[in-house]
């Protein structure tokens, strides 16, 4: 993640426009006074600087959960903000060269609110999860010009490989998404997918609950798929192929196909060195035999004017509310020039959101985007706007 350790934090006039990047406002942690969240706009990316201030040593660096598309716009804020407030600058990862020309027009990595305002519908899509360096889905995507492919991932490094050689390689049929896979499922339109690659997934042996397959993917895998669709595992972990298959097989009517050792069209750099290990790869596949009903998610996320007193919002650090499909979570607290802030984690057990909740004065609104248009995210924004108003 790209940082800057800096000698002492100084803190700016907001709002503050500089060399194409603007500084909103900054937001104080109530409870930590050595966290600091500074609003940064680049271009159309608007996510939060993060300050670390400790005795010997004060990081700025890129805020994990509000991290935009453009990693290249991380930097230009990191450089332009030490700039602007006269920071002296102990250690450095961002670099200083200029953009890769490959990445100069990145009109292929794409936003959650892209595909959740306006779905691609015109051809078949095909969806892979972590794509890690690339070679599958690029060579999907070449050998198939008239199919959508859209690649998840959340390795900055893989995103800017896969983009480069979209460029360098003239795809126009892959887009490629930064963004939680399991959540991503719930918007996708239903019967337009003709195949669902997850390919290596990290096995997650002590913590199983962070497992892309789950049963509610699988049941979202089914709905997006068209008929005679697959979804397709493909491990090397004989405990995520052995949970994998109960996990199939639980469902009341499922077709598997089950192969170990296969060989596929292109592999990757990892499968390549498990081979001459000798360690054994196993699939899964899943074959959807079923229509499913259109993706019907009824709501909106607009905020009433707040009337709990900012103090009262402060109180809020660490209250959980729970109801039967969901939960809604405050992380942390903060206090701006105008009002308060709130972290949160929200929406549903197995696959919360996390962001953030503005107050100004009186008005309420997530950011940088609104959550995903679920029926758990919903109900938890129902239960918001409601402690909200006391």
């Amino acid at each position: 993640m790209p940082h800057l350790h800096i000698e002492e934090f100084k803190e700016i006039e907001f709002p503050h426009a500089e060399d194409g990047v603007t500084f909103d406002f900054i937001a104080k942690n109530a409870n930590h006074s050595d966290e600091k969240l500074i609003g940064v706009k680049v271009d159309e990316d608007e996510f939060f600087l993060l300050v670390k201030e400790e005795e010997n040593k004060n990081l700025l660096k890129s805020d994990k959960l509000t991290r935009p598309a453009s990693i290249f716009n991380v930097h230009k804020a990191l450089m332009c903000y030490a700039k602007v407030a006269g920071l002296k600058i102990l250690s450095s990862n961002v670099p200083t060269n200029a953009k890769n020309m490959h990445l100069e027009e990145v009109d292929f990595l794409k936003s959650i609110e892209f595909f959740a305002s306006n779905f691609p519908q015109d051809r078949e899509v095909r969806i892979e999860v972590g794509f890690g360096s690339g070679r599958h889905i690029l060579h999907q995507a070449a050998q198939n010009p008239d199919i959508l492919f859209i690649g998840i991932e959340i390795h900055r490094p893989s995103i800017e490989q896969v983009l480069k050689q979209v460029n360098i390689q003239k795809l126009d049929n892959l887009l490629v998404l930064d963004y939680d896979a399991r959540l991503f499922m719930e918007l996708v339109p239903s019967n337009i997918v003709g195949k669902i690659y997850v390919h290596f997934p990290v096995p997650w042996d002590k913590k199983p609950h962070r497992r892309v397959i789950s049963t509610s993917f699988i049941e979202e895998a089914r709905r997006v798929l068209k008929v005679g669709g697959t979804l397709e595992l493909r491990t090397d972990s004989e405990n995520y192929y052995a949970y994998s298959y109960e996990t199939f097989i639980a469902f009341h009517k499922t077709v598997l196909h089950i192969n170990k050792n296969r060989d596929i069209a292109i592999s990757s750099k990892y499968e390549d060195r498990w081979k001459k290990m000798e360690k054994n790869i196993y699939d899964v596949t899943m074959i959807n035999e079923e229509e499913s009903a259109p993706l019907i998610v009824e709501g909106s996320f607009d905020f009433a004017p707040a009337t709990l007193p900012h103090a009262k919002i402060l109180e809020l650090h660490g209250v959980t509310k729970r109801f039967d499909a969901g939960f809604l979570h405050f992380e942390r607290v903060y206090t701006t020039q105008n009002g308060v802030m709130a972290r949160i984690s929200m929406g549903s057990y197995d696959r919360p959101e996390h962001l953030y909740v503005v107050i100004d004065k009186n008005k309420v609104s997530y950011y940088p985007y609104l959550p995903l248009k679920s029926r758990a995210n919903l109900e938890s924004h129902k239960i918001l706007d409601g402690v909200l108003h006391g």
